[in-house]
């Protein structure tokens, strides 16, 4: 919309003859350039890049980020509209946070405006002023002399009990770290008029009254691998492979010790939210300096709060999902990645990014090192390592007195289940329990039974508006649908033959509970899953629960299988581990490896041995055979090899155009002039394929019929040049308003 002259204002309105200079505000709108305003009456912040401003859009009014300032536009001045306000009076995003985000923008085609919005806290977002102010809790003058409202509240009790010993008052944010369970019972307190939400002006975390705790000392393994860490200058990725167990947190630990020693900040990314607790704790024992947390977890406030305190300097150390990324680093001195290989560091809606991939990025971009980190990492990863542009590091034993769990296959075909335990599993369940141990079963299916069938007439329960059956929910009642969320009442007689043989086929979490309280009655249990933890805190107070040995008999899905430390877990079983053999992605094999090898990694981390049971109905899978006898390096190099050979990632690289309707026809005809638009910008010598369109692996989910067009290239950069001239015109094809459709460059889910 402009030329690429720029004229950078220092200080105030730029004085001189000529028409004043124009501002390209990039506007959180699907749009693919910046647009171009006046600037707003009154002085200008010294620095306006990077400056929020309220702009007129449409009719009404939007906040953008001024990402270039030019001496004219391609737009006559009679139809340049004049900016309403400065938001900010100094850059919020700064140069290099502002370049990374642009260049993401560009690599993932997705509209600047709203990638720049994606990386903001929602009240920034929203144009709040960027001040930093910190949320306390003070009792209510009546609970600070009358405990009588909480007596029959033990949580509530505790927390007032805390308040006090603070002298009534104390930030909400430290409070939810030392006890997530505090978080519902001061939301109620508030609700009743006994506790008060006050914000106080921020102040740097200082850290001169806390000595940091020291670490064990380090086998050779992981000194070798602290050492190479240390001796980089600069830029330098690094991928620390250890097996479950091997130390590798405390490499993090004293790599960041270091960089925090020298005055830089440290930002570590893990997967999942339920992961932050427990890491947030080490942290806080081990590293001087102000740890501030970033995750969806957190409301809007605290959010921005810790965004503004790593953007001012004063959070030495920032921990947190996928969108931590975004977190502006003014004194980076390190960035890590744990379990680098999970594919919830990846974005899979809006704005689809890989946040591992733009640690990389941003790391190269302010000379820092990057450490990538897994028991089992991903291929691509490993073909960057193979590469030579990863320096590939090894623990390959685990640390201390610990020592890897022995691993068994237990065949199921013709035995007889109990709720989906095996006899095997039973005896084995018994004798750890009787040694005092804990015991981890492993099921990624909640809800009690997968399928509702009738034993009459064959019919299923499925889903009227996904390709998918419903879940069976016997604490509810229910039929739910894990896709689009659609709930149903249990027949009471099938619906096609009227007879009242309805069966319940599979166990999911909750039949795994109900059939182990009848093996093991009186022996403590813990399930944890996404309907026991629904609510907010619910998940690490379950964690808290299993670390403290509540429960002997832990049940959990995926979400139980990361990175969590339990040492008193001797025995880990995998109720059903054929559940990814033969998926429709061409990465749910390397998915199911890693799962079994995390799942398994949780057993025997204390002084005692563990051990680990596979349940299949087919023991002689070659992946299974190759995880068992020589372990997941042998399997990753089988399988690149197989990517190799097929032409996949990471030997090709590839995108996905998504479309879905409510009509059948539509997606396939929108998705077939894509094609044809496509082939047509291709040229000779492209190296760049179209294939499909395809129906989606789930072709009707959430009422929607779907299908996609793979486009696969040998190069990055011929992919990169091709959807450049491609993905610009993909609105305005015939069917394009027929639809709704995203492009997703790189994509981990192919379903």
């Amino acid at each position: 919309m402009a030329d690429d002259s720029s004229v950078p204002p220092q200080g105030g309105h730029p004085q001189g003859a000529g028409a004043p200079p124009i501002l390209q505000v990039a506007v959180p709108r699907p749009l693919q350039e910046a647009l171009d305003y006046r600037p707003p009456p009154g002085a200008w912040p010294a620095e306006p890049v990077g400056c929020r401003v309220e702009v007129p859009l449409g009719r009404s009014r939007a906040v953008g980020i001024v990402v270039a300032v030019r001496h004219s536009s391609d737009l006559p001045a009679s139809r340049l509209r004049a900016a309403s306000a400065w938001v900010d009076e100094q850059p919020l995003l700064d140069t290099e946070l502002l370049e990374t985000l642009t260049w993401a923008a560009r690599y993932y085609r997705y509209p600047l405006g709203t990638a720049l919005a994606t990386a903001l806290p929602g009240p920034l977002r929203q144009g709040r002023p960027a001040r930093r102010a910190v949320a306390w809790w003070r009792l209510d003058a009546r609970l600070h002399e009358d405990d009588r409202a909480v007596r029959r509240a033990p949580r509530q009790a505790e927390l007032r009990r805390r308040l006090l010993a603070s002298g009534g008052a104390a930030p909400y944010a430290l409070l939810v770290a030392e006890q997530p369970a505090w978080q519902r019972a001061g939301r109620l307190l508030e609700q009743a008029g006994l506790l008060h939400r006050e914000y106080h002006p921020a102040q740097a975390e200082g850290s001169a009254d806390r000595t940091p705790r020291p670490g064990p000392e380090l086998d050779a393994d992981q000194q070798q691998a602290l050492e190479c860490m240390l001796a980089a200058d600069g830029y330098a990725a690094f991928l620390l492979e250890g097996v479950t167990g091997s130390g590798k947190t405390e490499v993090y630990l004293q790599t960041a010790a270091r960089a925090l020693a020298a005055g830089r900040q440290v930002l570590i990314l893990v997967p999942e939210i339920g992961l932050a607790p427990q890491f947030l704790e080490r942290l806080r024992e081990r590293l001087s300096g102000s740890v501030v947390v970033l995750h969806s977890g957190l409301s809007g406030t605290d959010r921005a709060e810790a965004w503004l305190a790593a953007r001012d300097g004063d959070a030495a150390v920032i921990l947190g999902t996928r969108s931590a990324i975004f977190t502006p680093l003014p004194r980076p001195g390190l960035i890590v990645v744990d379990e680098e290989h999970d594919p919830s560091l990846a974005q899979q809606d809006g704005f689809r990014y890989s946040a591992r991939d733009l640690a990389v990025l941003r790391a190269r971009t302010l000379d820092v090192p990057v450490v990538l980190g897994s028991a089992t990492p991903s291929l691509e990863s490993l073909h960057n390592a193979r590469g030579a542009r990863y320096t590939h590091l090894r623990l390959p034993h685990r640390a201390g007195l610990a020592r890897a769990p022995s691993v068994q296959l237990v065949d199921i075909r013709s035995r007889r289940l109990v709720g989906g335990i095996s006899a095997p599993l039973q005896e084995a369940v018994r004798r750890h329990l009787d040694a005092g141990s804990q015991v981890l079963l492993f099921l990624n299916r909640r809800g009690y039974a997968p399928v509702l069938i009738c034993h009459a007439c064959g019919w299923v329960a499925g889903c009227h508006r996904c390709d998918a059956r419903l879940t069976y929910h016997r604490s509810r009642a229910q039929l739910r649908c894990h896709h689009c969320g659609h709930t149903a009442r249990v027949p009471a007689a099938c619906p096609e033959c009227g007879e009242a043989d309805l069966r319940p086929l599979g166990p999911g979490t909750e039949r795994l509970e109900e059939a182990l309280a009848e093996l093991f009655p009186g022996v403590g249990q813990l399930r944890i899953d996404r309907d026991t933890t629904r609510r907010r805190g619910a998940l690490e107070a379950q964690l808290a629960a299993a670390h403290r040995g509540d429960a002997q008999l832990l049940i959990g899905t995926q979400m139980l299988a990361k990175g969590h430390h339990l040492p008193a877990v001797t025995l880990v079983a995998v109720i059903d581990v054929d559940q990814g053999l033969f998926g429709a992605d061409f990465r749910a094999t390397e998915r199911l490896a890693q799962l079994v090898v995390q799942v398994a990694g949780r057993a025997g981390r204390g002084e005692q041995p563990g051990e680990v049971l596979l349940q299949t109905r087919h023991p002689e899978h070659p992946m299974l055979r190759t995880l068992l006898e020589r372990g997941y390096p042998a399997f990753a190099e089988a399988h690149l090899a197989e990517r190799q050979a097929a032409g996949l990632p990471p030997y090709a690289a590839l995108a996905l155009l998504r479309a879905e309707s409510v009509h059948a026809d539509a997606p396939y005809l929108f998705l077939e002039s894509a094609a044809q638009y496509g082939r047509s910008r291709l040229g000779k010598g492209g190296g760049v394929e179209l294939l499909g369109p395809v129906p989606a692996p789930m072709e009707r989910r959430e009422g929607r019929h779907r299908a996609q067009l793979m486009v696969r290239a040998e190069r990055r950069i011929d992919l990169q040049r091709f959807l450049v001239a491609w993905s610009g015109g993909l609105g305005s094809l015939e069917g394009a308003r027929q639809v709704r459709w995203s492009l997703d460059v790189d994509p981990v889910e192919m379903v």
